[in-house]
């Protein structure tokens, strides 16, 4: 009971902290140039859509569940988020 626990916790960390490594990268290499990523509502949006995208996964992968693929797609929202603020530093329009 407690190794499944320890095992689920594992996953639901991992998924979150993935997420938002792999969304925080994707924003800086790849939407470096693109104004719409700076609007507030577009970490929601993605995070939104990774959760719903993650959802049926998570209804089909024992051990995990609903909590899950909603940490992922806050880990999601967070990246992009973090992202778009570290090219606005860049840019120096902070």
């Amino acid at each position: 009971m407690i190794i499944g626990s320890l095992i689920t916790l594992a996953i639901a960390a991992a998924a979150t902290a993935g997420g938002y490594w792999q969304a925080r990268q994707f924003t800086l290499n790849k939407l470096r140039y693109v104004d719409a990523v700076h609007k507030a509502i577009v970490p929601f949006g993605v995070g939104l859509a990774a959760f719903l995208i993650a959802t049926p996964v998570a209804w089909l992968v024992p051990l995990i569940g609903t909590g899950t693929a909603l940490l992922f797609g806050g880990g999601v929202a967070m990246g992009v988020a973090s992202g778009a603020r570290d090219i606005r530093k860049r840019l120096g329009a902070g």
